[in-house]
């Protein structure tokens, strides 16, 4: 999804100082495979296969994955690695990426790490996730990782957590999630 900049600038002014302002617009365009085609692929495998899959292209990404440009890096049994690139249309109005970006992220490693357990025909869904912010991502960041793990797999509910950390390295996020595994 590459991001255009166009040569066309909006014309507007500052509210306070009623200056002219230089805008240049960016424009994205998103698409995406039939989730309910996605979905129906995974009632006949396990989690763990389902995600390796996605992992490799045999299948596609959800939409959510298209829409904010990641994607599963690694997928082993308990564990998931998210990767994805901080950029400009994942900005707040401050200037740095949203923590809903964030958010997207830590919830997709946490329930895909639960998802990596389960056996065909069992499901989940997240309880709560819970989320520590602690640093800023920009543009800047580099590489961005989401690595989630369960913590504690049972009949009924799984814990995982997970961290999200930059392309350096550096710990800017944390999170843990309880999820309802659905079976039958």
């Amino acid at each position: 999804m590459p991001t255009q900049l166009s040569s066309d600038a909006i014309p507007r002014r500052d509210r306070t100082t009623g200056s002219p302002m230089d805008v240049t617009t960016r424009e994205r365009t998103h698409t995406w495979s039939d989730p309910r085609a996605l979905a129906a692929e995974a009632t006949g495998r396990d989690g763990l296969a389902f995600l390796r899959a996605v992992a490799d292209g045999t299948l596609p990404p959800p939409p959510i994955m298209t829409l904010v440009g990641g994607g599963i890096e690694t997928v082993e049994r308990g564990r998931v690695v998210f990767t994805f690139e901080p950029a400009e249309h994942h900005y707040n109005p401050i200037g740095s990426v949203h923590g809903g970006v964030y958010a997207t992220f830590l919830d997709s490693a946490t329930g895909c790490a639960v998802q990596s357990t389960l056996e065909a025909g069992v499901g989940y869904t997240s309880l709560d996730l819970s989320v520590k912010f602690l640093r800023r991502l920009t543009s800047d960041s580099g590489t961005c990782r989401a690595v989630g793990h369960v913590v504690h797999a049972g009949r009924s509910t799984a814990l995982a957590r997970a961290e999200l950390v930059d392309g350096a390295g550096r710990l800017v996020a944390e999170a843990t999630s309880s999820c309802l595994i659905l079976r039958g």
